[in-house]
């Protein structure tokens, strides 16, 4: 059994973390919990003593909690701008790291927590839990069966709402400095399904940014882009969180000269299109879509996490694959910002947006 340590007790924390952990208990003892907000860490550490019987100890400060030999390894669900920094202490300090996306909002410092994990030979696992929703799963093993044939183009799509009152829930969420806007925190997940799905090395990015309705953030709240791959392949992306009234869909659409498969629902979890030669359909277009844009997949996260541990392989979703999202993102942002096409490899972050104060 692993010891580990959840730094961050705020919403995805106790909605997902906590569960994930519950579930996986015969995998992980939870043996502190920390914010700076007390009453949060308290309250993440009810939940673990109603549900197993058991009270973590309760931090305030993420350093205090490395520096404890009895913990193996962290989960950090903190604001996207302290990622980076709590991921390298703990890496510093000898734990191996499963850290909510973004992993950071910068290149350099995506860079900089791969190579200590290496250096260090600790685990660095990313939190895109939704490659683990079964109907994704499926579409992977179309992948990787070449069942497309040529692939030729996906599309990513995710049409959502964000009122002022959830930007008004955490002061960091759609700042350049901690969060970024729809497109880094909204919609990352299907961005890295998209290139994961798609492949390849990409040549270049252009995109797109807005802020449409959301004066109160600095970050936008639109965002578009074509993504040219060096194989030929296209992605393109569109995501948002100004749609009226409610949320709407988040899709991943791939095509290919044998193939056509549409993911849909609430948050890619409901086959839509599913057409190969002989299989017009598949049996998961019955399931109904999850009550939650969350999904379940922290569960199985956290379960190849623990395995990639003890079997000291690489996590299913390593720190090089958590990168690449991060890079897109980015990449839509300098496109956006300076008018042209991004060309890779690039090196860029949000805090360069605040620092050159672009306007959107």
């Amino acid at each position: 059994m692993l010891k580990i340590g959840l730094i961050g007790c705020g919403r995805i924390a106790t909605k997902k973390h906590t569960e994930a952990l519950i579930q996986n208990k015969e995998l992980f003892d939870v043996v502190a919990v920390c914010d700076i907000v007390k009453e949060k860490a308290s309250n993440c550490a009810e939940i673990f003593e109603e549900r197993l019987g058991k009270r973590p100890e309760v931090e305030t400060d993420f350093r205090k909690l490395l520096k404890r030999e009895d913990i193996d390894a962290v989960a950090i669900a903190t604001d996207s701008g302290s990622h980076y920094e709590i991921a390298v202490e703990a890496l510093n300090n000898g734990k191996h790291v499963l850290v909510e996306k973004p992993m950071a909002l910068s290149t350099k410092h995506a860079d900089e927590m791969i190579k200590l994990s290496k250096e260090k030979n600790l685990k660095l696992e990313v939190c895109f839990q939704n490659r683990f929703n079964p109907p994704i799963q499926e579409l992977r093993k179309k992948i990787e069966g070449k069942d497309f044939g040529k692939v030729h183009y996906g599309v990513a799509t995710i049409r959502w709402n964000r009122n002022e009152d959830y930007y008004k829930q955490a002061s960091w969420r759609g700042t350049w400095e901690k969060d970024g806007g729809a497109l880094m925190n909204q919609c990352t997940h299907n961005i890295d399904l998209l290139q994961w799905m798609l492949g390849g090395e990409i040549e270049e990015v252009y995109g797109v940014i807005k802020n449409f309705n959301h004066p109160y953030i600095e970050a936008e709240d639109f965002g578009g882009a074509i993504i040219k791959f060096k194989d030929g392949k296209i992605g393109m992306i569109e995501g948002t969180t100004t749609i009226y009234p409610k949320n709407l869909h988040e899709k991943l659409a791939i095509f290919g000269e044998k193939g056509t498969v549409v993911i849909g629902g609430l948050a890619v979890n409901k086959i839509e299109e599913w057409r190969f030669e002989g299989e017009e359909g598949h049996p998961f277009m019955s399931l109904p879509d999850p009550d939650t844009v969350y999904g379940s997949g922290h569960v199985p996260l956290y379960r190849d996490f623990y395995e990639s541990i003890v079997n000291d392989r690489k996590p299913y979703i390593s720190g090089e694959d958590g990168k690449k999202a991060v890079e897109i993102v980015l990449a839509i942002y300098k496109s956006a910002l300076e008018g042209k096409p991004v060309k890779f490899p690039f090196e860029f972050s949000t805090y360069e947006i605040k620092e050159k104060k672009y306007e959107i």
